[in-house]
């Protein structure tokens, strides 16, 4: 395991924002995650650990600790069972279980940043989470240095959280995330959006009366996201960000009456997710309420932005820092508590702040 000093992270995020970390290492086993995790612990230095930076906003000022990069790869199937080291890129996962025609993350597909991130905030898109189908994740324990593994009853899934960004937050580096999926099951079309997108498609095509497969739901999930920016491949601004940059508020359904008691457009709602704290409750999206307070798609604050094409990411228009970032952020959030009385949650990461 090589370590590097005053290594610059900013190439490491989608959003291209963050100064230097004092040591950088990067692990593609489990064993460097060990040695990792006791070169930090023996020179008593604050550990983070970096998977793909689709989901990061990173300090101006850096990071003063080590920086764990996981590169842990490696795909192992048995039928519907997938073993992925936690390095692997999530897209080539979703494509590797389209190849073999296992159902379960075609509505998933085009999400940047690696496997290991996909447990740690219950990954969600289009009407699946990663919570219905993993099996089990594999971790490293900070606390008693030993690999240990959660069935996924285990692992505390509600939307867009789980144990391990919640009462265990930092305490566990995930190394390999077994998903249980379904050979040649049905895809999952739930979600308004993706079915109206599929619906004018197939029609279209003059294939309306034909159900679409796994790929074709996946590929029309990756229009979809390509077409609000949400591909980091296509290299414009508007995908120099961490992706949505607030989680979309789950609330009572007592509230969300007021909301739409208040509103002149009857607000959209969805299930709150998959998780029993999810039960009764409503989840309101996030772009919805931002629009709602004044704030428009290519709305600008000095080199940060909200994208032109999806009101939820914010962008680095270029040169922006994390403090310009964050400047926006709470100038958003401050509006939408003052007219809605919900307070955003942010869903990046934040590093050396």
């Amino acid at each position: 395991m090589h370590i590097r000093e005053n290594q610059p992270l900013a190439p490491y995020t989608s959003i291209g924002i963050g100064g230097p970390a004092r040591w950088f290492a990067e692990a593609a086993s489990e064993q460097e995650i060990a040695e990792a995790a006791e070169w930090a612990q023996g020179r008593g230095v604050p550990l983070f650990v970096l998977g793909g930076g689709s989901n990061l906003l990173v300090s101006d000022k850096g990071f003063s600790g080590l920086v764990l990069h996981v590169a842990v790869k490696g795909i192992q199937r048995d039928g519907g069972l997938f073993r992925v080291g936690a390095g692997e890129d999530w897209d080539h996962c979703v494509e590797q279980a389209l190849g073999a025609d296992c159902a379960g993350l075609e509505c998933l597909a085009g999400i940047p940043g690696t496997v290991g991130g996909t447990p740690v905030q219950n990954v969600g898109a289009y009407g699946q989470e990663v919570a219905s189908v993993i099996d089990r994740v594999r971790a490293f324990d900070l606390e008693t240095r030993q690999f240990t593994e959660f069935q996924n009853a285990e692992c505390g899934f509600a939307y867009r959280r789980s144990r391990f960004n919640s009462t265990d937050r930092g305490r566990f580096i995930v190394t390999r995330v077994d998903y249980r999926l379904t050979p040649g099951g049905g895809h999952t079309l739930r979600y308004a959006e993706l079915q109206q997108a599929m619906k004018a498609n197939r029609l279209s095509r003059g294939a309306a009366n034909c159900e679409p497969g796994l790929k074709e739901v996946a590929d029309m999930v990756r229009q979809i996201r390509r077409s609000k920016g949400m591909l980091l491949v296509d290299g414009n601004p508007d995908c120099r960000s961490a992706g949505s940059f607030f989680k979309n508020p789950v609330v009572r359904e007592e509230l969300f009456q007021k909301i739409a008691a208040c509103s002149d457009a009857a607000p959209p709602r969805f299930l709150a997710g998959t998780g029993s704290a999810d039960a009764g409750r409503v989840k309101i999206p996030a772009a919805w309420l931002i629009e709602q307070a004044g704030f428009t798609k290519g709305y600008t604050m000095g080199n940060a932005g909200i994208s032109s094409r999806h009101t939820l990411a914010l962008i680095n228009r270029g040169g922006a820092t994390a403090a310009e970032i964050l400047a926006l952020a709470a100038e958003i959030s401050a509006a939408v508590e003052s007219q809605f009385g919900i307070r955003f949650e942010m869903e990046p990461v934040l590093v050396g702040f």
